[in-house]
This record gives C-alpha cells, sequence and structure tokens, in this order.
C-alpha cells in the first residue's frame, strides 16, 4: 500500500510539474523525455514539497478510510508523525537545535535535516532555510560566507541545553539557570531598550543572542527558541531593516511556515497557500503602512470580511491576524500566538488557505496581516 501511495504521488507531481510551465504536454512524450522530468523533479524544490503535501494527503486519506472501515476515527492516524531526533547536550554552546550548534557546518547540518523545503531573506540580509517533514521537526537555519551556522530557530521539541532548559521548562526556572535576561541590546554605537512587558527573555551566551520565547497560555513555558551570532547581530546597525521586495516576501514566506510549524505542534493539519487572498492581505498591509493606522476595520469603514469580498473571495468561514513593528517575522509570529484571538485563528481546525502580506511605513517598521479562510 505504501508503495502505492508513494507511486501516485510521484505520477501526481509530475502531472503538477509538466503543466506548470505552460506547456501543453501529453502522455506520448518518449520515456527519454519522462526521465529527464523526474531527474528534474528530484532537484525541484517547490515539487518536493509538492510531492511531501500529496503524499501526506494520500497517506492521511488512507489511514482515515482504514478507521472508518472499523467503525471510527482516530485523529492521531490522521497525521503521519515524522520521526524525532535523539537529542544530546551541547557540547560547545549552551544551546542546540536538532543537536546543531552555532558555528556547525552545512554540510553537517543538512546531512541531518535534509535538503531545505525553503530559502527566504531574513532581517539580517542572510536566508533563513526551513526544514522540516510536513512542518514536523521544524527547523529555520541561517548561514554566514563560509557555510557555517550563523542562526537557528525552532517552535518544537528540538532544543537541548547544558543548563537542561527545554520546549517546555518553566520561564522562572530558565531565568533561575541563565541569570537577568537582557534589557538592552546594542546597534552600532546605539543602544535599543527591549519592552519590559515582552514575552520573551533575550541572554549574550557564547558570543551569540538566545531569546527563549514563552507561552503564556501553556503557563509561561519555553515555546521557541532563536539563537543569533553575536556579529551578525551586532552588524545589524539599526533595530529595523530597511524594507526591499525581497525581504518582504521573505517575512511573508516565512510566517505562513511558522504558522503550519505551530499548527502541527498543536496536532492540525498545514494550511494551504492562498495567493489571492495574500493580495487581500498585502492591500491591507499597505493600507496601514501608508496611512499610518492600526485596525482590523479600515479608514473606509470595511472590515476584513468586506476586503474579502470587493476582492471576489467567497468563503464558509474566515479571519485575519494583523501584527506591527515587531523586527522580524519570527517576533510577530510569538507575539500573535501569545495574543489569544490571533492564537485562535492560528490554531482553528476549520481553516484550510492562508494569505500573507506585509508592508513596511517610511520608518521601516513592518505590518503583518494574515488572512485565513476555508471556501
Amino acid at each position: 500500500m505504501k508503495k502505492f501511495l508513494t507511486l501516485l504521488a510521484i505520477i501526481i507531481a509530475l502531472w503538477v510539474y509538466m503543466g506548470r510551465g505552460g506547456t501543453d504536454h501529453t502522455l506520448q512524450g518518449t520515456l527519454g523525455e519522462f526521465k529527464d522530468k523526474i531527474q528534474q523533479l528530484s532537484k525541484d524544490p517547490d515539487l518536493q514539497n509538492t510531492l511531501e503535501s500529496v503524499s501526506f494527503e494520500l497517506k492521511s486519506l488512507a489511514a482515515k478510510l482504514g478507521n472508518n472501515s472499523k467503525g471510527g476515527t482516530d485523529n492521531s492516524e490522521l497525521v503521519p508523525t515524522a520521526e524525532k531526533p535523539k537529542l544530546t547536550t551541547p557540547a560547545q554552546h549552551v544551546f542546540s537545535i536538532y543537536n546543531l550548534e552555532l558555528g556547525d557546518s552545512r554540510a553537517n547540518a543538512e546531512k541531518q535535516l535534509g535538503a531545505p523545503k525553503r530559502s527566504s531573506i531574513n532581517e539580517y540580509g542572510l536566508k533563513w532555510y526551513s526544514y522540516h517533514k510536513n512542518y514536523q521537526n521544524f527547523v529555520m537555519a541561517a548561514y554566514d560566507k563560509d557555510n557555517r551556522i550563523a542562526a537557528l530557530y525552532t517552535d518544537q521539541d528540538l532544543i537541548s541545553s547544558s543548563k537542561g532548559i527545554k520546549l517546555g521548562t518553566q520561564q522562572s526556572a530558565a531565568e533561575k539557570a541563565l541569570g537577568t535576561p537582557l534589557t538592552k541590546i546594542q546597534k552600532g554605537f546605539a543602544f535599543y531598550l527591549l519592552p519590559k512587558d515582552k514575552e520573551y527573555d533575550m541572554y549574550l551566551l557564547d558570543d551569540s543572542y538566545a531569546t527563549i520565547f514563552y507561552d503564556k497560555h501553556q503557563n509561561n513555558t519555553v515555546t521557541a527558541l532563536q539563537l543569533i551570532r553575536k556579529d551578525i547581530e551586532r552588524e545589524k546597525k539599526d533595530y529595523y531593516t530597511k524594507p526591499s521586495k525581497s525581504l518582504i516576501q521573505g517575512f511573508e514566506a516565512q510566517l505562513f511556515d511558522l504558522t503550519n510549524a505551530s499548527r502541527v505542534v498543536h496536532g492540525l493539519r498545514p494550511l494551504t497557500w492562498d495567493e489571492r487572498i495574500k493580495g487581500t492581505a498585502e492591500k491591507h498591509s499597505d493600507d496601514m503602512a501608508v496611512h499610518n493606522f492600526f485596525d482590523h476595520t479600515n479608514l473606509k469603514g470595511q472590515s476584513p470580511f468586506d476586503r474579502m469580498h470587493n476582492d471576489h473571495i467567497y468563503f464558509s468561514v474566515a479571519g485575519e491576524n494583523i501584527a506591527y513593528g515587531q523586527m522580524s517575522s519570527i517576533f510577530a509570529h510569538e507575539g500573535l500566538m501569545n495574543s489569544l484571538g490571533h492564537r485562535e485563528n492560528i490554531l482553528k481546525p476549520d481553516f484550510e488557505r492562508l494569505g500573507v502580506g506585509v508592508a513596511f511605513n517610511s520608518q521601516s517598521q513592518p505590518y503583518y496581516t494574515e488572512n485565513f479562510y476555508t471556501k
């Protein structure tokens, strides 16, 4: 059965790939052409995602049908489970993620993580490479010019520490182990004060900045970890990064992946990217940035649902998240997860599709809009 599902997934993914370029392909191609397409498919990250997604859905459907034949449904069997690595205590640093530490080689990272699913520009001018299996074992890594790990992030149970800190550790225990967190961070010759009411702690450890995010809806326990090498952080001269098209696209892609990683942690299916509603989200972020307001209702009195209808997007259920001023997609996502209404949208089982739009105002402050819906 598994072999059949895998073969069927390959055929469907290849069909998608052959139609993607706008050429009218038929089944009368030569065997050599078919082999070429298979070889291209194996090297194409987008098609790897397509193949994995199709395989995921087929396995889920098979599990569901199997359960129904037994007269019931076990939701735990609907999501294929990826094997979690055996975590070890880091050798060189206080923290590691997926047994990887800052300074490790990219070759070593990808030997363990596999090929990246996506790359996108982040606020440091580096690329976040995202690694996961249907958003399980989700890790983002950035590399320096020597292909050494310069940054790491995860929001899953992949955190190891020489101080005993891991996913689910109480904030009080983490602070007892690490001491008083930073209250300011240096950028060039300036110091920026960190918010007092923040839901994270930042530390300077082993010549790197470790940001520990907490989930206030789960008893203030560790929910995610970001590691950035100190020299990389210090090279970013300002708190905010000057906007560019690639940075906007990067933040949008990262928020999409972060949302799906959180959904999978909570036993939910990943959402599908929707380019049409991404346009709706982008226009609202642009509107807020240009006209200096922050609200779900725009200055014309239109709600998110009005804007969706105006863009001819029809839905059975829909929702919107907005965020403003966070320096990155990661900080925006973690903030949304600590805001009850926004968290409910991210973790709403009924939603199937998502589009993300990001825009910057004249002070380089980002506005984020997430639009969710189901047809």
